[in-house]
Formats: C-alpha cells, sequence, structure tokens
C-alpha cells in the first residue's frame, strides 16, 4: 500500500502549469526532512513530553518542532523559488500546506512505527546503520506524496 502513494510522486513531478511539478516535488520532499531533521533536534533538546509507548523515543515538543522545522524550511524555498524563478508563490499558503503535510508525514513515520512493533522489529533493514533501513528514511515522504499531489495542485 505504501509503495502505490509513491505513484504520486512523478505525478507531482510532471505537473504543468502556474507552478511546474519540479518546484512542487521540493515541498514534499522539505515537508518530510524538515520535518525530521527539526523533530529530532527539538526532541532531543527540548523533549519532555513522551507522545507513546509504541515510539517511546518520540515526544510533544519532537512533533511541534517538527512541524515548525517544515514550515521554516518551506518558506525559504518559497521565497528563494519567488526571488530566482518568479514563480509566485504566496507564503500563507504554503506555510499552512507545509504545517499540514509535516502533520502527515509524523503520522506516516508512526504508523511505521506502529508496523515495527507489531513484528518486533527496530529497523526494517541495516541499509543505514543506526538510522534504519530505506523505508524508515521514507516513510514519511511515501505519506505525504498523495496529499501533497492534491493540496499543491489545487491550492499553488
Amino acid at each position: 500500500m505504501w509503495f502505490g502513494f509513491l505513484g504520486f510522486l512523478p505525478l507531482l513531478y510532471g505537473v504543468t502549469g502556474k507552478i511546474s511539478g519540479k518546484f512542487l516535488i521540493w515541498f514534499v520532499l522539505i515537508a518530510a526532512w524538515g520535518t525530521d531533521v527539526f523533530a529530532y533536534w527539538i526532541g532531543r533538546n527540548f523533549g519532555t513530553h513522551k507522545f507513546s509507548k509504541v515510539s517511546p523515543n518520540k515526544t510533544v515538543e519532537g512533533c511541534i518542532g517538527g512541524m515548525f522545522g517544515a514550515v521554516c524550511f518551506s518558506l525559504i524555498c518559497a521565497f528563494v523559488m519567488n526571488y530566482y524563478f518568479e514563480t509566485g508563490i504566496d507564503y500563507g499558503t504554503i506555510a499552512i500546506l507545509s504545517g499540514f503535510l509535516s502533520l502527515i508525514g509524523q503520522i506516516g513515520d508512526f504508523s511505521a512505527s506502529v508496523i515495527k512493533r507489531y513484528f518486533g522489529v527496530k529497523d526494517f533493514s541495516e541499509l543505514f546503520p543506526g538510522h534504519g533501513g530505506m523505508i524508515d528514511r521514507i516513510d514519511s515522504v511515501m505519506f505525504i506524496a498523495p496529499f501533497a499531489y492534491f493540496l499543491l495542485t489545487m491550492f499553488l
């Protein structure tokens, strides 16, 4: 099921219109990676309220920090695209959409954690020692992709 979600990435990349899919695809990656980086950093340094027993290292502060990071990185990306490529991306719209995509990405990451705990594995593979496997790296991207396709093409 998850891998079917990845099919929305080439669809998004192929979008032609006011804003090219070549630009839109970056918001998927930035929402996922910005969330992961900030959630990890904020959670590690300031996290005190545990989120769930399923994923004991996740904190409420990390979740909020992840959303903040995704929005900040998306706004920077939108600024660069507007400045250099005159894309005309509305900052308010992209802030709201990236916050929502960040939340969806965190749900995807949490869902992967639930599946791993159910099967009694720590990581999906040892491809990236200490970071989990390939699915651990793209679980949030897989969940974000279909939502990003519909939201970004509808509102930008």
